[in-house]
């Protein structure tokens, strides 16, 4: 029996980063079922973590009282109360650097995610580009577990059971009589989101199935924006802004297949077991990033025949002149066939 009995599992921030981390510690859970874990993470992450076994889920407060140094210390003191015997960086930032390596020095077994930052650079720089599929950050994360003794594979990956939804969801959805689709059509990045009038074709030709279509985004502008794409159609409906946290995803628990940018509702939607399509502009799922479990061809990405600069960034925040228009390539007919067939 390893003596490891309690790893802290950190990873602070962003939300599609801290999805990904939810199939590993799904797959060590089940495998590793006597060993636990306490995840170490943002508020309002913790529906996520969610019916997984022997997982405990650690709100760090980056605010007020674990803020600055003297806070990461203080995170230190509440975390080795806790019992906890190492630790697995998944974040590998200033903040977690911190409390990893005052475990390390209080005798911890302690573990990083390497990024591959490398790689990723040979793959997005502009000159001696090397086009080459990276190691997916799942396996990165795998490989932070193994380092600490405790090996994962996900040949056949365990996904939560479909959420029942609540009346106060049903209230918005009805009841499901059809083949329901999300649309997630922003990004953190102005390139990687697909051009207003071509996602307003592809939101047309589904409206014309027979399935009801779930728009998702949030903030006023986005809301302004999803009403423009719902139009006059009747089974289109815009969530956002009608739905906690925790019934959003109850919601996506339940999508046959998510429509999404290289954005965090992808990540949600795989981590849950549900169909995803991504659109790729600057970015490429050659960078890791790609949605748990999904097939390659259900990552749609721009022309790069047109644009042999891409990807031209891992996240999507750098301006290439002349690449405006690279997601444009992307035709909303491939688009809708790609939907036609996942869905059949």
């Amino acid at each position: 029996m390893s003596a490891i009995q309690h790893i802290g599992v950190i990873r602070l921030s962003a939300m599609g980063d801290v999805a990904m981390t939810v199939p590993v510690l799904r797959a060590f859970s089940l495998r590793y079922p006597q060993t636990k874990i306490t995840v170490v993470s943002r508020p309002f992450f913790r529906p996520f973590f969610d019916g997984i076994p022997n997982l405990h889920f650690f709100a760090v407060d980056l605010t007020k009282r674990h803020k600055g140094f003297v806070g990461l210390v203080r995170l230190f003191s509440d975390l080795r109360k806790l019992g906890i015997d190492a630790i697995a960086d998944l974040h590998n930032v200033l903040r977690s650097k911190i409390v990893r390596n005052l475990f390390a020095l209080s005798g911890k077994k302690t573990a990083f995610t390497d990024k591959g930052r490398a790689g990723k650079k040979a793959l997005t720089r502009e000159n001696n580009k090397i086009f080459k599929p990276v190691k997916t950050m799942f396996e990165r994360h795998c490989d932070t577990f193994a380092s600490l003794g405790f090996p994962i594979e996900f040949s056949h990956p365990v996904f939560p059971e479909k959420a029942i939804l609540s009346e106060a969801i049903k209230a918005f959805t009805g009841q499901k009589d059809e083949k329901w689709i999300g649309i997630a059509p922003f990004a953190q990045y102005e390139s990687k989101v697909y051009p207003k009038d071509l996602m307003q074709e592809v939101i047309d030709g589904l409206s014309e199935t027979n399935a009801r279509i779930f728009l998702f985004g949030g903030g006023e502008k986005e809301i302004q924006q999803l009403n423009q794409f719902k139009g006059s159609h009747e089974n289109v409906v815009v969530m956002a802004g009608k739905l906690k946290f925790r019934e959003e995803l109850d919601l996506i628990s339940n999508l046959d297949l998510m429509l999404s940018m290289d954005s965090g509702n992808a990540h949600i939607a795989a981590m849950l077991g549900v169909n995803v399509i991504t659109l790729w502009g600057a970015t490429h799922p050659f960078a890791g990033f790609a949605p748990f479990f999904q097939p390659l061809e259900n990552c749609i990405t721009s022309d790069r025949i047109k644009y042999p600069k891409l990807p031209t960034s891992v996240y999507g925040n750098k301006k290439v002149e002349g690449y405006q228009d690279a997601m444009r390539t992307i035709l909303p007919q491939s688009i809708l066939d790609t939907i036609k067939k996942e869905l059949q």
